[in-house]
């Protein structure tokens, strides 16, 4: 029951949020202006939105829009007329190019930095350490890319401020998109391994003589690792809703960049697919979490 439970919330997320874009999206103005020149005359931009599928009321066009889902229709871009699963699937290994990358960044970073923080707590570094993270919770992504270019391309000039090409082109938008989670990565363990040091079977491995690198690694830092992986399936999700905005910053030709074209030309096909894609893996990722959390603590099956 709690599997199907969290199955069922996870379907109507997703069902609510493409409900919610969907409208939202009626609401931005016609997408034909983008489509035809204005000196056009306007028998020709009636027959377009006839075309697309706009001149019927949105009561109608949701109808239809749901409807065509569950064909697996997901529709046409209105700028290329290619179906806009082609379109994203083009850009969707130049996104795992950056997202990956970024992931394996930020836990290394974030492992790192929180274990040595709790192996020298209350100490200068320590304090260093919970300033950084706590900023780099709270600055935003484009905050962080936009300074990032001021500063190594225009006025270092050492890497490039945008695009594909070589590795160094990779550098910004991996370290802007990963230093978010990587200091949510070393709070979560700096606080584990902590709360693991103070556990009596720590003291007791200190007092039969081992090095101290044998007790924190396979004492303590086996046992602090345990909660925090839990949450990387989260960070996850949060590096994906990132990349939209990191790709936009550094004209990254992925995915999310896709997705905040088709919200400045008022593609609706795209602009909806995109978020379902990502809104799919966010809510997918949550989910393989809860059903974690409820195999490895039947408690929290009880609880649902």
């Amino acid at each position: 029951m709690f599997f199907i439970s969290r199955a069922l919330r996870s379907a109507f997320t997703l069902w609510a949020i493409l409900t919610i874009v969907f409208f939202a999206t009626r609401m931005t103005g016609d997408p034909t202006s983008f489509l035809i020149s204005p000196e056009l005359p306007e028998e020709q931009r009636v027959e377009l939105r006839a075309k697309l599928g706009l001149d019927d009321d949105v009561a109608t066009q949701y109808v239809r829009y749901g409807t065509a889902l569950l064909r697996g229709d997901f529709g046409q871009s209105f700028f290329s007329s290619r179906p806009v699963v082609d379109l994203f699937m083009e850009r969707v290994p130049n996104t795992l190019l950056l997202t990956i990358p970024a992931f394996v960044l930020s836990v290394t970073i974030g492992m790192a930095a929180g274990l040595w923080a709790a192996l020298h707590h209350n100490t200068v570094f320590d304090r260093i350490l919970t300033t950084v993270t706590i900023v780099g919770q709270a600055i935003p992504n484009f905050v962080v890319g936009i300074a990032a270019i001021l500063i190594f391309s225009f006025s270092l000039k050492l890497l490039p401020s945008g695009g594909m090409g070589t590795w160094k082109h990779l550098v910004l938008p991996a370290v802007t998109l990963a230093l978010s989670t990587s200091a949510n990565i070393a709070r979560l363990v700096r606080s584990s391994m902590l709360e693991v040091l103070s556990q009596d079977y720590m003291r007791y491995a200190r007092s039969k003589g081992l090095s101290p690198f044998r007790v924190v690694v396979k004492h303590g830092l086996r046992n602090a690792i345990l909660p925090v992986l839990t949450i990387l399936g989260l960070q996850l999700g949060g590096l994906i809703a990132g990349a939209v905005v990191t790709e936009s910053v550094f004209a990254w030709p992925g995915a999310g960049r896709l997705v905040i074209d088709a919200v400045m030309q008022r593609d609706f096909a795209m602009l909806q697919f995109g978020i379902l894609v990502f809104s799919a893996a966010i809510i997918l990722t949550n989910l393989l979490v809860d059903v974690g959390y409820g195999l490895l603590d039947p408690r929290v099956r009880g609880r649902s």
